[in-house]
């Protein structure tokens, strides 16, 4: 028996590009069909689904039956940080220069990280968070930083989960850390709840009007022109 994890194979399924278009379009949490799949990766319904048997079998998607429909999403959050580590290489290998991703602007801007925010509108909320000394270094919250969180509306209680608390998440376009971990997903239930943020199409998550004045409330943040609606 080899011990050694199966690398090979599961690079082999995420390197087909249907099955990686497939799986990016995950990325956000939702769970979606087979025939939504298909047209996101741009093949036929039957060769998509050859293609999800076989992520189903390498156990990186898990299937929901509602009804007569199914749905199929991301086998688990380390699967999404796979996918996120992934796209952080091949922006170091097709692109030499760090400052000018190929990352369409939307995305660029802000995005889901699977369940937490990314792209700049998330290094910005993390680089403020810290600044106001509400998240140490490490991102572990502060006494003050639990205070804020709580008058936020976010729950910030790091025992009532198994999953990692709060950690620094490496934003593959941006290069600089979000936060992710439990907290960070609380976050940005938390934000979306208060009609700061709202999801658009795909990943694209979008800042808000309410959203821009209340972030430079809260956290001093200089959001200046950014794009809002």
């Amino acid at each position: 028996m080899n011990p050694q994890p199966e690398i090979g194979k599961v690079a082999a399924l995420i390197g087909e590009p249907a099955r990686a278009a497939m799986l990016v379009a995950l990325l956000d949490g939702r769970a979606l069909t087979a025939g939504e799949l298909a047209g996101l990766a741009g093949v036929s319904p039957q060769t998509a689904s050859s293609h999800l048997g076989k992520l189903l079998e390498g156990k990186l998607l898990a299937l929901e039956a509602q009804g007569r429909h199914r749905y199929y999403r991301l086998a688990g959050l380390e699967v999404a940080r796979a996918l996120e580590a992934l796209g952080v290489l091949s922006e170091t290998t097709q692109n030499p220069n760090p400052f000018t991703p190929k990352v369409p602007l939307e995305l660029r801007f802000a995005r889901s990280c699977y369940d937490h925010l990314a792209g700049r509108l998330g290094v910005m909320i993390a680089d403020g968070l810290q600044e106001r000394g509400y998240l140490t270094a490490e991102f572990v919250p502060t006494p003050a930083g639990r205070v804020w969180l709580e008058g936020m509306g976010v729950n910030a209680d790091s025992a009532s989960t198994r999953r990692v608390f709060s950690k620094p998440c490496l934003d593959w376009s941006e290069r600089r850390p979000h936060l992710g971990g439990v907290l960070g997903e609380r976050l940005m239930v938390r934000l979306m709840e208060l009609g700061w943020v709202a999801r658009t199409e795909g990943r694209a998550v979008r800042l808000t009007v309410e959203g821009r004045c209340g972030l430079e409330r809260e956290l001093g943040l200089k959001l200046g022109q950014l794009e809002v609606a």
